[in-house]
């Protein structure tokens, strides 16, 4: 109901009232005891018509008395939390122009009147992180948690993240093991155990967390392809390392399948077992893999092969051309194999052939190490030139045709003293008394 309404229904009934008593006062009579008193009607009404206002307004102020403390601890509780919100506001701003120091100061300020004390300890410890305060930033962590003790898996995520940026791997290892505990199945928390792993150079460990990223889908599929690559090739090198010679090969029989005939990881094998003098395993390895499909690589380490069959090896060789006939790695293979069977015409036909298709610098060489070993020194020179010269990069900066005529363009190595001429027998020197 509108106020206007009421004053108008209060003063219609006040007139009403009013109207009454105009035509008959009335008269009280109230004894009590020796007590009597005589009134009009009219004027016991306005008497306890007063009477009730005063005691409703004493009766409301009293009660705002009481309530007095409670609404000053509510308004100094909003206006907190007020200034708590400016803090954060401020302090985001601080962070967002780089000025950390500031940034902390305004989060931590009134981070205990706000409403969301968890982000202002979390933007705090990364403030703390940017200044190198890593003590102030493990503080904010622990009272982030302490705020929002169920918040356990966004603190320590946002932990692992800062000991990772701060390269405290071993740290970073224990807080998300603690979160594999509690988030088994958090993608972010594999994430940056990937990160981890590979910083850590932890093969092993990363090996083990493949399939759950690729269960997990943390990374795309040609990402985790590439990775599992990566891993066993570290793994097959690290095992190259050891002092145990078997290493390698079991290393390489606990490799999953599918990847025992990924090319870089057969040419990995194949150069650790020519390490270990085991040609003929590396050569089978290598010819199996070329036979289930070309791999230039591949093509390069069959012709590095020693195993005392070069007849065989140039034969599974040249079965190759067919498909690969101007192929310069496989005619340089073809080439090398061909000098280790002691064929120097035939090498030489390759070699040339490998040059004449592109062939790399070591064909080159290759060609002019046969030709110089033949007695043809002047055509092994020409090879070595075309090597250095004509294989990729710039063209050498043009020279005069003189270079080196003049002594201005040749480097001074000695300049010889210059010796006083003695003056002729009977001459006098003369002197110079300045």
């Amino acid at each position: 109901m509108s106020t206007v309404l009421k004053l108008w229904l209060a003063l219609l009934a006040g007139g009403a009232v009013a109207a009454v008593i105009y035509r008959d006062s009335g008269y009280v009579l109230l004894s009590y005891g020796v007590w009597t008193v005589e009134t009009s009607l009219a004027l016991l009404v306005l008497a306890l018509a007063a009477l009730f206002t005063a005691a409703y307004f004493g009766l409301r102020l009293l009660s705002h008395f009481l309530r007095l403390p409670t609404e000053a601890r509510e308004w100094q509780r909003k206006r907190g939390e007020r200034l708590a919100r400016q803090a954060l506001t401020r302090g985001l701003l601080e962070m967002s122009e780089g000025n950390w120091t500031g940034a902390e100061k305004q989060l931590i300020r009134h981070a205990d009147r706000s409403d969301t004390p968890l982000l202002n300890y979390l933007v705090a410890a990364r403030a703390a992180q940017l200044q190198g305060e890593h003590e102030r930033r493990d503080l904010y962590i622990r009272l982030a948690h302490e705020s929002m003790p169920s918040a356990d898996v966004a603190v320590s995520l946002t932990q692992a993240e800062l000991q990772l940026a701060d390269h405290q791997l071993e740290q970073a290892l224990a807080t998300l093991r603690h979160l594999r505990t509690i988030a088994p199945k958090h993608v972010y928390v594999l994430r940056l155990l990937l990160r981890l792993y590979e910083k850590l150079g932890d093969w092993d460990q990363l090996r083990d967390l493949i399939p759950e990223l690729r269960r997990r889908k943390v990374i795309p599929a040609e990402e985790i392809a590439e990775l599992e690559i990566r891993v066993h090739r570290a793994l097959l090198e690290r095992a190259s390392l050891s002092v145990e010679k078997t290493r390698v090969i079991e290393v390489w029989s606990e490799t999953p399948r599918h990847l025992r005939r990924d090319p870089r990881l057969v040419a990995d094998q194949a150069h650790y077992l020519q390490e270990r003098g085991k040609d003929d395993e590396a050569e089978a390895l290598v010819r199996d893999a070329l036979r289930a499909g070309w791999d230039e690589q591949l093509a390069e380490v069959y012709g590095l092969l020693d195993t005392g069959q070069a007849a065989r090896q140039i034969s599974f060789a040249e079965s190759l051309l067919a498909a690969n006939a101007h192929n310069a790695i496989l005619l340089l293979s073809l080439g090398r194999l061909c000098l280790r069977a002691k064929l120097w015409g035939k090498a030489r036909g390759y070699l040339e052939a490998s040059i004449g298709a592109g062939g790399p610098v070591s064909a080159y060489r290759e060609l002019g190490h046969l030709l110089e070993q033949m007695g043809d020194e002047d055509q092994a020179l020409t090879v070595y030139r075309r090597g250095l010269s004509g294989t990729g990069g710039p063209d050498p900066i043009p020279l005069p045709a003189d270079v080196g005529a003049t002594p201005v363009n040749r480097p001074v190595l000695r300049r010889e003293p210059e010796v006083a001429t003695p003056p002729p027998h009977g001459a006098r020197a003369s002197t110079n008394p300045g």
